[in-house]
């Protein structure tokens, strides 16, 4: 099974159903980009983690890329919205910041993949991430903590996690989900670190470069599609356009573009400040 996580949109703007009476209802799968074959699989209805924000659990299905049909209720009353932008590479939640049908789809694979290019992508997905954790000294999945039975700090903004009593992190700390016990006190998960799925640059650069090693391994997948800029007379030697260089376009990302990521020195401060001298306590040894 995997959990998707949807934000409805209504009205060119993202939207919250619930408090008027509505509901995000209905998760439909299908095989074909135009949806009108059978439907795979359905999931609902889905579970409102905070505003804004509903969860789907997906039966599982053969690992791959559906389309996706999302049927949501915006009022009491009001007519059924059906959401065709939603696409899924299933299965999910695996660790992976991309999928290898993302990286099929930069090398000009066609879909869907033998279990054999499943397998080499998902390698060179693993090992892409695995330089990116190197630079960033962290790693691209995060923690899940729960608190029990909290009372928030404020309560104008239960999304911000300052708003809860959770311990100082040193780290990145979204509010995944909360929930009303009904007593002026919720249950609150958190997710601690980066969530390198969710990070636009992270899952560019993974996709990019798991791509562009796969090309230029011998033997792998999509690494026929090299351009080719020449070829000899004889036919014996053979070769390949270099990619552009950085900067140009067209160009793979560096790391470079997740220096915003990196994790930075922490040192919690326990003690106030010294006192500049002479007002110092301390004493100085004189010369």
């Amino acid at each position: 099974m995997s959990v998707f996580d949807y934000k409805p949109i209504y009205g060119g703007a993202y939207y919250d159903p619930e408090p008027a009476g509505g509901q995000v209802s209905r998760l439909d799968l299908y095989e074909t980009p135009d949806r009108s074959g059978p439907v795979i699989t359905a999931a609902g209805p889905a579970t409102r983690l905070r505003p804004g924000a509903y969860r789907f659990e997906v039966p599982e299905v053969p690992p791959g890329r559906y389309w996706a049909m999302v049927t949501f209720t915006p009022s009491n009353g009001a007519q059924p919205v059906k959401d065709a932008s939603v696409r899924l590479d299933l299965p999910m939640g695996l660790g992976l910041v991309t999928s290898p049908e993302a990286v099929a789809g930069t090398l000009g694979v066609p879909l869907p993949l033998t279990p054999e290019q499943r397998s080499a992508l998902e390698t060179a997905i693993r090992n892409a991430q695995a330089d990116v954790v190197g630079y960033l000294r962290r790693p691209l999945v995060p923690q899940a903590t729960t608190l029990t039975a909290v009372t928030p700090r404020f309560t104008d903004d239960l999304d911000d996690p300052d708003s809860w009593p959770l311990p100082d992190q040193d780290d990145l700390v979204e509010v995944s989900a909360y929930r009303p016990r009904g007593d002026g006190t919720y249950d609150v998960t958190f997710l601690i670190g980066v969530n390198g799925a969710t990070e636009e640059t992270v899952v560019r650069y993974v996709t990019a470069h798991a791509a562009e090693s796969e090309r230029q391994r011998p033997g792998g997948v999509g690494s026929q599609g090299r351009r080719v800029s020449s070829v000899s007379a004889e036919g014996q030697s053979i070769s390949y356009e270099t990619a552009p260089t950085v900067g140009q376009a067209g160009s793979v990302p560096t790391l470079d573009s997740l220096s915003g990521l990196r994790r930075r020195l922490y040192r919690p401060l326990n003690n106030p400040p010294r006192a500049p001298w002479p007002y110092s306590s301390a004493r100085y040894r004189r010369r």
